[in-house]
């Protein structure tokens, strides 16, 4: 049951648009607590909402691999929710922090092209602070503590040290910041990469 509680569930808007992602945990609290309805994603009725009585419901009469049992409930492990009252567009940009910059290069070494735990790395200027270099998406790199240290406050030409790729910011998505080795659902792709096709546009 743990392991389904830290599973990751989309989290949309009350305009069905994806802000982020949480744990199966919280979205039980959101639905408890009367802020978020569950998305069903299978069968004829994919789409329609639950609050908490209809998905008890729903859960009894169509049982799956992954539920979770209480003393009193069993529920199938939510997929997407809704947010009854937030509306707030999603974030487009992702934060500039150092756990993302860690999670942008996939805790790869741009230099060594080794991965480290976080702990053993560093944030690298690719132009160095005191010749002019700024504290940016495009400027920083992820880079193990050895290569840090052999790169100094040198150019790249001068410590013959190039990044494996050209640091830029990441495009955000809503599961950006996952953690490792989390996957999104196939359920998501409706909402984060929609078929063209099946888009209408409104005149």
């Amino acid at each position: 049951m743990v392991g389904h509680l830290d599973h990751p569930v989309l989290v949309l808007n009350r305009f069905w648009q994806p802000v982020q992602t949480c744990t199966v945990r919280r979205a039980l609290k959101l639905l408890f607590l009367g802020h978020a309805q569950v998305v069903q994603t299978e069968g004829e009725d994919r789409f329609r909402t639950h609050d908490l009585g209809s998905w008890v419901e729903h859960s009894s009469r169509d049982i799956v691999e992954e539920m979770i049992h209480t003393v009193r409930l069993a529920l199938q492990v939510p997929k997407i929710i809704v947010l009854a009252i937030y509306e707030k567009l999603p974030r487009m940009e992702v934060r500039f922090t150092r756990r993302n910059v860690f999670l942008r290069d996939k805790h790869t070494c741009q230099y060594c092209a080794k991965i480290f735990a976080e702990a053993e790395l560093n944030l690298d200027h690719v132009m160095p602070r005191d010749k002019g270099g700024r504290t940016t998406w495009e400027n920083i790199v992820t880079s193990c503590i050895r290569c840090n240290t052999r790169k100094a406050n040198k150019l790249p030409h001068e410590a013959n040290m190039h990044p494996l790729r050209k640091p830029a910011a990441p495009r955000w998505r809503p599961m950006f910041g996952l953690r490792e080795n989390s996957h999104s659902d196939e359920s998501w792709t409706h909402f984060i990469d929609p078929d063209p096709s099946s888009v209408r546009l409104s005149a």
